[in-house]
């Protein structure tokens, strides 16, 4: 089985950059599309970013586009997201997470929702402060 393993989260000041890592390992041959979600207090599961496995196509909600990028090293079965210009509307509990299958370069998320992703990490912790 597929098994994620979020890291890098922690405190940051606003204006700053994390970036966030999500190792993977297990079958990884059944993944077809990786992405990012975070969650607020209160807030549902949101969307942040997406990328094929191969790392040829990526997807961003709209409004982190300009800020954050999704990426991801083969050889080390890892994951990232790079955050920049972090603002205290970013503090959330992001996670990482796996769509199995062969999407061929489309988005998992786009027409098929969260649901596509069923391999989750246990997510780490985002604090922006002023």
């Amino acid at each position: 089985q597929v098994q994620l393993a979020e890291s890098g989260g922690g405190l940051v000041q606003a204006g700053g950059s994390l970036r966030l890592s999500c190792a993977v390992s297990g079958g990884t041959g059944s993944i077809g599309n990786m992405g990012w979600f975070r969650q607020a207090p209160g807030r549902d599961r949101d969307y942040v970013a997406e990328i094929t496995w191969s790392g040829h196509s990526t997807w961003y909600a709209d409004a982190l586009k300009a800020r954050f990028i999704i990426s991801k090293d083969n050889a080390k079965n890892t994951l990232y997201l790079q955050m920049n210009s972090l603002m205290p509307e970013d503090t959330a509990v992001y996670y990482c997470a796996a769509a199995h299958g062969d999407y061929r370069d489309t988005s998992a998320y786009y027409g098929r929702a969260v649901r596509a992703f069923t391999s989750w990490g246990q997510g780490t912790q985002v604090t922006v402060s002023l």
